[in-house]
């Protein structure tokens, strides 16, 4: 393994990282104890917003005429991949009833939450496609009350993000972003329905009081900058492989984009070619920072070494520019979303694909998917014994109980053996039966 490009500013996340904790450990605690006071407090802050927060129907009316015809069109065709692929995945699961032994019966009902927050960032681009992901999942779930959050920007949310929103099935909408949105969907502030699970992107600040709130509420996923890495061997275009990169690098100066190649022609050409690429970009001082301070190549002997390396990383989003996929398929283990071959960028799956594009960064998809329908559901398991099994089972939960030191769950399994068998002989002996007859 070589570095042919290293990221600059590595060390100094953890840093950033404390001072963005103590920031949101005091806003929270400040909501907490003083409600909408300090919300609208917050709100004036850092939206310069003094209205109403709940969207009215007048006025999403209003924002809703405001989209062009073609606009429109392309957000219902994102709309109509993404919520075909959550509702496979919400058939998929299902509720099922077992008999394990005569006279036991278990099972599992899939059912979901009761209310979603989903939060849709709005600060340096307008997020339509990421209202999708999170709304329309959370509806194809059957979430029966889901809010939606943005940031206004001058007197309102972008009226194309309230078109997504709205078609997804959002049953409230607040022109609030930051902390505050967070803090208000899980407290209920202006809903009067805490929110069970929280989701969706955002800042460094919006992730953190997510990932502080966590406990109280569900949670998507814990999340940091976008991330992108691109698996390439000598078959690949370097030209490609840059233009997805850039693609990538523009979601902010703290995003990562890393490559792993087998290739150092492949390695020495893209570092010829980002500069160039990032240079005619209209948001290129963003580009150019991600690609500097975070952006990583990394030369590998074979490629068992770039599957190592790559689930060493745990990207949010792997792309495979190589031949033989499915072998890649087959290997790759660690990732939010996988892009195989030339034919799908990330940005497929950031806009209209239909995979979710809310996914795990930070190594996290070392344990975690992305969001998708499974995160508004609850696996809930019942049982159901008879008499007759009680025989068995009653006995060897008594004693295992009475190994483990539990003696009141021995004697509750013991009180079912006596009520239903007293008289007869059991294949233990209870610990003073006096104290049940």
């Amino acid at each position: 393994m070589k570095y042919m490009k290293s990221a600059a500013a590595a060390g100094e996340v953890v840093q950033q990282d404390e001072k963005i904790h103590a920031t949101v450990k005091a806003m929270l605690q400040k909501i907490k104890s003083e409600g909408r006071a300090a919300v609208e407090e917050f709100a004036r802050q850092f939206d310069c917003w003094q209205g109403d927060f709940v969207l009215s129907e007048v006025k999403k009316a209003a924002l809703l005429a405001q989209v062009p015809r073609p606009v429109k069109d392309d957000i219902d065709f994102a709309h109509r991949q993404i919520k075909r692929f959550a509702q496979a995945q919400r058939d998929s699961l299902r509720s099922f009833e077992i008999q394990t032994e005569p006279g036991v019966t278990l099972g599992q009902r899939i059912i979901p939450v009761q209310c979603a927050g989903c939060y849709v960032p709005g600060g340096r681009y307008a997020h339509a496609a990421s209202a999708l992901m999170s709304v329309a999942t959370a509806k194809a779930a059957g979430v029966p009350f889901i809010i939606a959050c943005s940031p206004p920007r001058g007197d309102s949310i972008n009226p194309a993000v309230v078109y997504a929103m709205d078609i997804a099935g959002a049953d409230i909408i607040l022109e609030m972003g930051g902390v505050h949105a967070i803090a208000s969907m899980a407290y209920g502030l202006y809903t009067e329905r805490s929110a069970d699970i929280l989701v969706g992107p955002g800042n460094a600040y919006v992730a953190e009081a997510k990932r502080m709130l966590f406990g109280e509420v569900g949670i998507d996923v814990f999340a940091g900058p976008t991330e992108s890495a691109i698996i390439a061997d000598e078959t690949a275009d370097p030209m490609t492989i840059a233009v997805d990169l850039v693609s990538q690098a523009e979601h902010g100066p703290n995003s990562p984009v890393w490559l792993f190649t087998t290739s150092e022609r492949i390695a020495r050409q893209v570092l010829e070619i980002m500069p160039l690429v990032i240079a005619d970009m209209p948001n290129a001082g963003v580009c150019e920072a991600a690609w500097r301070d975070h952006g990583v190549v990394i030369l590998c002997e074979d490629r068992e070494e770039v599957v190592r390396i790559s689930d060493e990383y745990a990207c949010e989003h792997l792309q495979v520019l190589a031949r033989d996929l499915l072998w890649w398929k087959d290997k790759l283990s660690n990732y939010g979303s996988l892009f195989m071959g030339e034919g799908s960028t990330v940005s497929h799956g950031d806009k209209c694909s239909g995979t979710n594009h809310i996914l795990p960064t930070r190594k996290a998809a070392r344990y975690s998917g992305g969001l998708n329908v499974q995160k508004f559901m609850k696996v809930l398991t019942y049982q159901a014994l008879d008499e007759a099994a009680n025989l068995q089972f009653s006995a060897v939960g008594s004693r295992i109980s009475r190994a483990e030191g539990m003696e009141g769950h021995a004697r509750a399994c013991d009180w079912r053996l006596r009520k239903y068998y007293a008289g007869k002989n059991w294949d233990f002996e209870v610990y003073d039966q006096s104290r049940y007859g």
